[in-house]
């Protein structure tokens, strides 16, 4: 009797077990009947990030630029373009950003770029945008300028989420032979696959070579799993070359900066079609994401134009951090459309993790998921930007009571360098650079060369700075003594954002990263293995560099390198 219940009692736990597993498989047709396929959940879209060094504000050409950049303006005018789009005014805090989600204050790397001899780097206790994608299922591939430091193995690309790496490690080198140099006493190469140096792809043109490895990698890869492709390219970052072939479009351009720096734009828009076109013949197009972006505006002094925007590279100036961005992707439910939303660089961190279905938490993020803002036009979470505070920039002798107390209302100290954006207000404090109105036409050859700018004056002293960016994008209108209500609220922010700072970390240069004792090349100098262990081999390479850097003969010997590889022009691609 006993085995009778327990077998009717096992049947029914099995019946209903299948009729909950048939329940997880049904769909409704469009007819109204059911079929017992599995749901397909949506796939996670790819992810191409393209980053490019030192494009100016005004150098694209839907901002009505003389530099031709059809690819560019087709695939935007395709998209969304972020007309109040902020990165940061200098390489490695906008990167930085990008990879960790976090403002500069919140990870120590608010005073200025990493150097290339300086032991510095990423945060290792914060995750990276592709560390956590790897978790998530993506592969991760990263080609072109890193900039984010590199004194250790594990601060390379490889060692934080990138499953594969093609590129440069310093903040610049020659595009076509990969020397770089840090100051006149310090060069070597400086271009990796892997954690290997690639001495054997010298010699291509940077931009062709990272695209053709961008188009390799989207050839190969399998469309099932997710790609996160992170796309760095050094143009049109200085020096200025660029093959013969593109030069040529420009002959008419008397200012040869401006020429160059041109050329260089348009072969990085020729790049840039060459990879969607791949995208579209490997089958990925379909089902992604891309975003284009410049790291911080360009430099005047280099050929870049930001007009009509006041100032450049290096300044918190809106020419130094309103940068040319734009989406372009299939799945945007709005497209062709101009968000003016505001957007910040560390916004695509929670933003493209909410993409892939890996954000966990808002939890010690400054960004801001921003898709549903981007595609849908819905409001926009972001409200503010701390572009940064900078303790190391105050200037020792400044007096306190004047910057503290005077002009800073005794909220804040304005000898301090800061810069921050809220609603329609922005607020700059200390030496936040020049800020200069440069026209494209102050950029001529010959003697009259920058007479036509506008230079900035300001009273003696004066450390405050406050617009009205939305009626005043040009920042021509200063509204600091009339506005003083505003002055003061945006102060008492930057006092908050303070208490949240880490310590600034801004260690002087280690003489041991110079490459003439790494075979020539940038690479990892700490923590190598059996480097702790040998007292004797690390003492005797410290001498050696003490002679080095005492030698006055190498430094003149690196100067000669350094200029020599400046002057090299490969044509090879021409």
């Amino acid at each position: 009797m006993l085995g009778g219940i327990c077998s009717v009692f096992f049947l029914v736990i099995g019946l209903t077990l299948l009729s909950g597993l048939g329940c997880l498989s049904e769909r409704k047709s469009m007819d109204g009947s059911f079929s017992t396929e599995e749901v397909e959940r949506p796939r996670s879209p790819h992810l191409i990030f393209i980053m490019v060094d030192d494009q100016g504000y005004g150098d694209i050409g839907y901002h009505g630029s003389d530099i031709h950049t059809p690819v560019l303006d087709q695939l935007a005018a395709e998209g969304v373009k972020l007309e109040n789009y902020y990165v940061q005014p200098i390489c490695s805090p906008s990167r930085s950003q990008l990879m960790t989600g976090r403002y500069q204050i919140h990870t120590g790397l608010q005073h200025s770029i990493i150097r290339s001899r300086q032991p510095l780097c990423l945060p290792p206790d914060i995750p990276t945008l592709p560390e956590h994608l790897v978790e998530a299922g993506y592969a991760t591939h990263m080609v072109g300028k890193w900039h984010l430091g590199f004194c250790r193995s594990s601060c390379l690309p490889t060692g934080r989420g990138f499953q594969s790496f093609l590129g440069t490690l310093t903040g610049s080198g020659d595009h076509f032979s990969y020397q770089s140099c840090d100051g006149a006493e310090a060069c070597g190469f400086d271009l990796h696959d892997g954690d290997r140096p690639a001495w054997e792809l010298a010699g291509n043109y940077s931009t062709l070579l990272y695209v053709e490895r961008v188009k390799q990698i989207l050839r190969s890869h399998d469309p099932h799993q997710p790609l996160f492709l992170y796309v760095s390219l050094q143009a049109p970052h200085t020096p200025l070359q660029v093959p013969d072939n593109f030069l040529h479009h420009y002959d008419s351009k008397g200012n040869r900066l401006r020429r160059h720096y041109a050329a260089m734009l348009s072969y990085l828009d020729d790049g840039v079609g060459q990879v969607v076109q791949e995208l579209k013949a490997s089958g990925l197009y379909q089902n992604s994401v891309l975003i284009y972006s410049s790291d911080n505006g360009g430099q005047p002094l280099s050929g870049g134009s930001n007009w009509p925007l006041r100032g450049g590279k290096g300044t918190y100036w809106e020419g130094g951090i309103r940068a040319v961005g734009f989406v372009h992707s299939p799945l945007l439910k709005r497209k062709g459309v101009v968000s003016r939303a505001l957007i910040h660089v560390s916004d695509w961190y929670p933003t493209l993790l909410g993409l892939a279905g890996a954000l966990q938490s808002h939890r010690g993020l400054d960004g801001h998921d921003v898709w549903g803002t981007i595609s849908e036009g819905l409001p926009c979470p972001r409200t503010e930007i701390l572009f940064n505070i900078d303790p190391v920039s105050r200037k020792p002798g400044e007096p306190y009571y004047k910057a503290l107390v005077l002009n800073g209302y005794g909220i804040w100290d304005t000898a301090v360098r800061a810069a921050i954006r809220a609603g329609d207000w922005k607020l700059l404090t200390g030496n936040v650079g020049d800020g200069d109105w440069i026209p494209p036409q102050a950029q001529p050859s010959g003697p009259e060369q920058w007479q036509k700018l506008e230079k900035r004056r300001n009273k003696l002293g004066k450390s405050v700075w406050l617009f009205n960016i939305t009626s005043d994008p040009y920042e021509r209108s200063d509204l600091a003594e009339t506005r003083t209500e505003v002055v003061k609220h945006l102060l008492t922010r930057l006092a908050e954002y303070n208490q949240t700072a880490v310590m600034a970390r801004n260690p002087p240069d280690d003489p041991m990263a110079d490459p003439e004792l790494h075979g020539g090349v940038w690479s990892p100098w700490l923590g190598l293995e059996g480097q702790e262990k040998d007292n004797g081999e690390r003492d005797g390479r410290k001498e050696r560099m003490k002679k080095v850097k005492h030698c006055k003969l190498c430094k003149l010997k690196a100067l000669f390198k350094k200029v020599g590889s400046r002057l090299q022009r490969n044509t090879l691609f021409s």
